[in-house]
């Protein structure tokens, strides 16, 4: 599991380095701009939530050694 987590969260990263590329910053918010800023957060999530599941298997390692 902690193999996987790594893994998606690197091409997370490789999505935001890319689409940091295609962004237009004169217009931001328009055509492939906006796609590129929509993908850039999609990929922010996905890392926030691999950091949120490999910090509660720790708990859930925590817990099961208490026992």
């Amino acid at each position: 599991m902690k193999i996987l987590t790594i893994v998606l969260s690197i091409l997370a990263l490789a999505l935001i380095a890319f689409n940091f590329t295609q962004i237009d910053f004169s217009n931001p918010l328009e055509g492939q701009s906006a796609i590129a800023i929509i993908t850039i957060v999609a990929s922010l999530c996905v890392i926030l939530m691999m950091l949120i599941l490999r910090v509660s298997k720790q708990i859930e390692q925590k817990v099961k050694g208490r026992n």
